[in-house]
């Protein structure tokens, strides 16, 4: 009977006090006493944690915002810490060597498609393939920075796949 009790003690957590550890070390983090087995203290220099959560703050890595100064979790592009200071970092902001912001690509070609379908009409200027839709804008001279309207030609998908590939693929 006796047996029974002290091992429905020992399970409980409610052990006689001969029997419980004396703490040797304390957590790095909040200062808890807590036993270690020597080797254990031994192969991890020192460093002990009472519990998952402690070892969890001691992993973070936190560096200040650029803007305020508020601590912030560590990554690998994280410079601020809201969208507020994100933006009050970008607003000084120079892009490419001009000076002036970085256009919208998709925009400008679709005002580019839009002008030439209003002056030259919804067809393909080679094989006369009518939906506008699909069509392409192709430079004559290759360059995507001339946009002169003499240099830009509707053409459709299969019409643009010749003028760029067919050639290289006759020439094998």
């Amino acid at each position: 009977m006796r047996v029974s009790i002290q091992i429905l003690l020992w399970y409980t957590g409610l052990v006689n006090e001969a029997y419980k550890r004396k703490p040797n070390t304390k957590c790095i983090v909040c200062n808890r006493p807590v036993y270690r087995r020597p080797s254990i203290l031994k192969n991890s220099d020192g460093k002990v944690f009472c519990t998952m959560a402690c070892y969890g703050i001691s992993c973070r890595k936190e560096i200040p915002c650029i803007i305020c100064g508020a601590p912030i979790l560590a990554g690998k592009n994280k410079k601020t810490c809201s969208r507020g200071c994100a933006n009050t970092n970008r607003a000084g902001m120079k892009y490419k060597l001009t000076g002036q912001p970085v256009k919208d690509k998709v925009k400008t070609q679709r005002l580019l498609k839009a002008r030439l379908l209003a002056a030259r009409g919804g067809t393909c200027e080679r094989c006369g393939y009518d939906k506008y839709e699909i069509l392409h804008v192709h430079h004559k001279d290759r360059n995507r920075n001339n946009n002169a309207l003499d240099n830009l030609e509707l053409v459709c998908p299969n019409c643009h796949y010749e003028e760029h590939h067919a050639k290289k693929v006759r020439a094998k």
